[in-house]
């Protein structure tokens, strides 16, 4: 069984396609649930008209929350998310259902995208022109290598790592990803079979100066797995420089002194969180 779940907010004029691309599939999902993040616009009032769905409306509590939310309503054992700003090509599930058929021991997996910047197909940036297969935890670690509208993830998963860190206001994805990436092997099904919407000015990446600030609160969380410690602990140190430069640059003198100070706690080799 296969649940799909759809986080939205203000997105009156888009989640319709979302939704649409959904239903549209030749392999068609068990259930929609699309989980209303306390619009404030028409975004309810066009659920409401659309059949067959299942629609959630909570307070406005984030990305992570709804999700969350979508994740404990959902009966499949297997999860896909869209963001409903992004749109599934028709033969999505299908391929994807059929590639975990085939490899039965793959317990997540994601499918190839195109990207569409203000109403136009662009080309990806070079660092993201391949998508990545297998234990792609070191990757992953420098920047997001999963696309939470390709992703299918068996609900195993999701009890094994747990779900979003809703204290998280950006790169909630970033933080799963790294969870799930340091013990399942990622698989991949290469091509492109969802488009990816960017350059609106409501992205999360567009609302927040400083994403990496985020990124290292992910990465302290495995600061203490020996496993993984000295990786992430190089990545912190670059991220970390990288926050102070530009808090510098902005004459933030509270960052600068935040990052600093990590800095030189997570040199020290008797670092503990």
């Amino acid at each position: 069984m296969i649940s799909v779940v759809i986080p939205t907010f203000n997105r009156a004029k888009k989640v319709r396609r979302a939704i649409e691309s959904v239903k549209n599939q030749t392999f068609k999902a068990d259930e929609i649930i699309v989980v209303d993040d306390g619009s404030t616009d028409e975004t309810l009032k066009i659920l409401e008209k659309i059949k067959d769905i299942k629609v959630i409306y909570q307070q406005n509590l984030g990305v992570s929350e709804a999700r969350n939310r979508g994740i404990k309503e959902a009966k499949g054992e297997w999860i896909a998310f869209l963001d409903s700003d992004d749109w599934w090509f028709e033969d999505k599930l299908l391929k994807q259902i059929k590639f975990h058929k085939e490899n039965p021991d793959i317990l997540i997996s994601q499918t190839d995208e195109i990207w569409i910047k203000n109403g136009i197909q662009i080309n990806k940036a070079k660092r993201f022109r391949k998508k990545l297969q297998g234990y792609i935890f070191k990757p992953s670690l420098n920047m997001c290598h999963i696309s939470p509208s390709a992703v299918m993830i068996h609900r195993k998963v999701f009890e094994d790592v747990g779900v979003f860190d809703p204290s998280l206001p950006a790169c909630e994805d970033y933080d799963l990803w790294l969870r799930i990436s340091k013990k399942y092997f990622i698989g991949l099904i290469d091509e492109p079979l969802i488009a990816k919407t960017g350059g609106h000015e409501d992205q999360l990446s567009m609302k927040y100066w400083g994403m990496d600030r985020f990124r290292i609160k992910a990465m302290l969380k495995h600061i203490n797995d020996p496993k993984v410690k000295d990786l992430v602990k190089k990545e912190i140190e670059k991220k970390c420089k990288i926050l102070i430069n530009g808090a510098k640059k902005r004459g933030n003198i509270e960052i600068e002194k935040e990052y600093s100070n990590l800095l030189k706690q997570i040199t020290n080799q008797n670092f503990y969180l």
